[in-house]
Order: structure tokens, then C-alpha cells, then sequence
């Protein structure tokens, strides 16, 4: 009874150590790439993640963050597979230092800055040089992603600049952790105006858009795309491809994003 049991016990090992063997490949595969990318991107990324998931791939997980976040977190070695930041110099300065997998970055996306109030808002103000925003904000703070860092914030920084009323507002700015933050003050009426993108204002029925800022206000918002280099996910790659291509590019353009450039 006892050999019994104990050619029971060999075997029952044996049986758990081979289930073990096979189902670890399975396990891993049934979670896809880890992709850090810009918070204006939560609604179109989570849309490409689910229809690269209906393709019978493992879905991607997603964690968002202002780019300059998630750009110093690939610079201290947190484990990721890609990158998409809002704008070119984050993912330049995890680029110079070999962090992105050669022959993989590509600009797929572009955006529009906008003004935005919130929705039960009746103020108009036209967006042109030397306007009224320091007026039109009353006692309240401009609502902007940090300009010191976040994209978001040094593109609206910069048409500030460009259109002569940044200093009638620099002291009264409410500096936010990323576009979405921003958003939220203006969405909760914790601020009568902000800067954000247009897509961000699309997504939020608690805010209207006030003014689009020229194009030629700021330098072009532009999206890049990368696999890290220390990426082994061999979904990483494929997901990027399906990213920048044609039918990737089609669900960014229904949540408002444009060709980069433009």
C-alpha cells in the first residue's frame, strides 16, 4: 500500500510539473504588449487595443500618464514594450539614450489645441493676437497641463507666446499633471478656461470648445510611436504596425485626431 501510494504520489508530481511546463507559454501569451502613451489617447488606444483583441490577439495593456511621466519612467528602467508620447522631444530624450528599438518610431498622429469652457458657459472670445483671455477669466485660473514639461501645456505655452498674452496670464495659470487633468478643472468648473486638445474636448460632454488656436500659433502636434528596446513581447512590433496602419490610423481620425502635420 504504501509503494502504491508513493508511485501515486511520483506520478501526480510528475503530471503537475508537465502542466506546469505547458501552460506557462499559454499563460504569457494571454497578455499582450505594455504601452505607455499620452492621456489625451485613453478613448482611440483603448478602441485600437480591442480591435487588435478581436484579431485573436492577446490585448494590450494600457497605462496612461502625461508623456513626460511615462517618459521618465522608461528612463529609470520601468518594463514596457511601447511608447507613444504627444510629442517629439520625450521620446528624443529616451531615444538618446538607446531606449527605442531602431527602425520602429514613426509620427502617425496629429492634433489641434483648442479653448474650452465649461458646457453651461455663455462666454465668447475670439482667438487672435493680444486677446482678452486674462479679462475673459475673471477671478478664475487658466486650466493647463504643466507647462514646464507635459506636452499639452508647452504647445499652449507656446501660442500664448506667439499670440502676446502669455504674461497676462502666467501667474494665474493652474498647472495640471497632464491634458486630462486639465480637463477635469474645467469640466468640475474648478476653473472657467483651459487648454487642451480638441480630441480631449470631444471627449467630454462637461465642456464646450470656446476657440481653436491657430495652427501656426505653436509648433505641430505630432504623435510618435516606438517599440522599446528592451521590449521581448513578440506582439510589440505587430501591434505597432497596426497602429500606423491604414485601418489603425481610421479609428484615431473617429475620435478627431489628424495626420501628423496637419
Amino acid at each position: 500500500m504504501t509503494h502504491l501510494f508513493r508511485c501515486l504520489y511520483r506520478y501526480l508530481a510528475v503530471a503537475v510539473l508537465m502542466a506546469c511546463c505547458v501552460s506557462t507559454p499559454a499563460r504569457a501569451q494571454t497578455t499582450g504588449p505594455l504601452v505607455l502613451a499620452a492621456a489625451s489617447l485613453q478613448e482611440s488606444l483603448t478602441a485600437a487595443a480591442d480591435a487588435w483583441a478581436a484579431r485573436k490577439h492577446p490585448r494590450p495593456v494600457l497605462s496612461f500618464a502625461s508623456s513626460s511621466a511615462l517618459a521618465r519612467q522608461v528612463l529609470a528602467g520601468a518594463p514596457a514594450d511601447l511608447f507613444v508620447s504627444a510629442d517629439e522631444e520625450w521620446m528624443d530624450a529616451i531615444a538618446a539614450k538607446g531606449l527605442v528599438r531602431r527602425g520602429t518610431r514613426v509620427d502617425f498622429l496629429g492634433n489641434r489645441l483648442v479653448l474650452v469652457a465649461p458646457a453651461a458657459s455663455t462666454l465668447r472670445l475670439a482667438i487672435g493676437p493680444r486677446f482678452a483671455l486674462a479679462r475673459a477669466l475673471g477671478d478664475g485660473r487658466l486650466a493647463m497641463a504643466d507647462p514646464a514639461s507635459v506636452p499639452a501645456g508647452k504647445y499652449g505655452q507656446a501660442a500664448l507666446e506667439r499670440l502676446g498674452v502669455w504674461q497676462d496670464v502666467a501667474g494665474r495659470v493652474a498647472r495640471a499633471e497632464n491634458v486630462r487633468a486639465a480637463l477635469a478643472l474645467v469640466a468640475h468648473g474648478a476653473a472657467p478656461l483651459g487648454i487642451v486638445y480638441a480630441t480631449d474636448a470631444r471627449a467630454s460632454p462637461d465642456v464646450r470648445v470656446i476657440g481653436m488656436f491657430p495652427a501656426a500659433s505653436h509648433p505641430p502636434i505630432t504623435y510618435p510611436v516606438a517599440v522599446l528596446a528592451a521590449s521581448r513581447h513578440g506582439d510589440a512590433e505587430g501591434f505597432r504596425r497596426f497602429l500606423v496602419s491604414p485601418e489603425g490610423r481610421a479609428i484615431f481620425a473617429r475620435f478627431g485626431f489628424t495626420a501628423p502635420g496637419r
